[in-house]
């Protein structure tokens, strides 16, 4: 062998060097993810949690106004929590009140919005002229057309007969459904709920826009393949929405729920919300009211925790191997 095979065959021996693998699809989408969600991280760190962290200071201490301006605080404990509970009787009774509201409002804006989503999923002329049609009221109820609404439903309900009623009646009242269900062994509770959301129609059609797109996305994610199977093997339309619409979308079901209760809870329309921005033209109502927020956070993240865990033991999820 020569000198020159032996140099050849010297540099065929050597180790090349490993070239660096390529990042995985999953991770290139975890960092796309990061990078959509980077303004909201930078403003909860920035922006929200020094609000909350002196929120929460306020809530244990005393205001004390300077004469030439500013304040201090003094630490008093629990002192304005024990005052929004026990002493302050208002806010007890709003809460207790718009808590029971809300219990009836969101399962009757869930069940809305998913029976118009797969109403607006057929097949149809004008599909979507129609589905522009239910999201219109979700663009018209925010800003100014939402002050608007809420000035003219004041003012309606301040005009008076003399007969101690408002001039302004609902479209229905009790009587009228217990005629309709004369035949039916129905609860008084049954009757009056019914009534109040054939009342609150239009509110629950303006607070289901959002709730329908979602789930119209959700049924569009169902295969069609699905449904010829069902069809093939001779399963009605009602079978067909129990067995396979309804565990499919249940994911959005979830979704929805918590996005309608915190659509609820912080709504300007909620009778708590307005109860606690009135505190503040009280003496010392700024601490008391700050209380009374972090007492109502704290209602609110309980219940969307029982909700959330209720639900989750029926959430569907469709494995993609």
């Amino acid at each position: 062998m020569t000198n020159a095979e032996k140099v050849v065959g010297v540099k065929n021996t050597q180790i090349k060097p490993k070239r660096k693998k390529a990042a995985s699809l999953d991770r290139r989408k975890a960092r796309a993810g990061w990078v959509f969600v980077m303004p909201f991280v930078i403003g909860l760190l920035l922006v929200y949690l020094p609000v909350m962290f002196d929120s929460i200071q306020f809530s244990f201490s005393q205001l004390n106004n300077l004469q030439g301006g500013g304040y201090t605080l003094t630490f008093v404990g629990f002192a304005n929590y024990q005052t929004a509970l026990f002493e302050d009787a208002g806010f007890v009774q709003v809460l207790v009140t718009g808590l029971q509201s809300l219990a009836f409002e969101i399962p009757a804006i869930v069940i809305f919005s998913l029976f118009m989503a797969v109403l607006l999923n057929q097949k149809m002329i004008g599909r979507g002229f129609f589905r522009a049609i239910f999201f219109i009221p979700v663009i018209i109820s925010t800003g100014i057309m939402e002050g608007i609404a809420t000035y003219d439903q004041s003012m309606d309900e301040g005009i008076n007969d003399g007969s101690g009623e408002s001039a302004t009646e609902g479209i229905v009242n009790a009587m009228d459904i217990q005629i309709l269900f004369a035949n039916m062994k129905v609860g008084t509770e049954l009757v009056e709920y019914v009534v109040q959301m054939i009342n609150n129609i239009y509110d629950i059609v303006n607070r289901s826009g959002v709730q329908m797109l979602i789930f119209l996305a959700g049924l569009q994610s169902i295969s069609p393949a699905i449904y010829e199977s069902c069809s093939i093997d001779g399963a009605t339309a009602w079978e067909t929405f129990w067995k396979i619409t309804l565990p499919m979308i249940s994911p959005m079901i979830l979704v929805n729920t918590v996005y309608t209760i915190i659509d609820s809870f912080t709504s300007s329309k909620n009778t708590v919300m307005a109860y606690i921005s009135s505190q503040s033209g009280q003496v010392n109502g700024q601490v008391v009211g700050t209380a009374m927020s972090w007492i109502y956070f704290l209602i609110v993240a309980l219940i969307l925790a029982a909700i959330a865990g209720i639900l989750s033991a029926f959430v569907f999820y469709q494995k993609k191997n």
